[in-house]
């Protein structure tokens, strides 16, 4: 049986299939292989879950950056600081 055929994924492949899944780039028979492995391992469906989450959180319009004068700002009030404790 080639390795292409394989049902049965290592953790290193189902965290492949599911990084190219969370951006639609997944195969049909990736998806298939992954769900398969995902009913077996608890450590690649945490990190599934995890990395879904990480994908909403990046697309969420909520997500507010700082300006680069306050990002400016910040760092030489902790350069200050930082002095102040030597």
């Amino acid at each position: 049986m080639s390795k292409e055929n394989k049902i049965f994924v290592s953790c290193e492949d189902a965290n492949h299939f599911c990084d190219k899944n969370e951006y639609q780039e997944a195969s049909f028979w990736e998806k298939i292989k992954l769900s398969i492995h995902l009913i077996y391992c608890k450590a690649c469906r945490k990190y599934s879950t995890n990395n879904s989450k990480l994908s909403k959180l990046v697309k969420d319009p909520k997500v507010i950056s700082m300006n680069q004068s306050a990002k400016d700002s910040m760092k030489e009030q902790l350069k200050k600081k930082m002095l102040e404790q030597e």
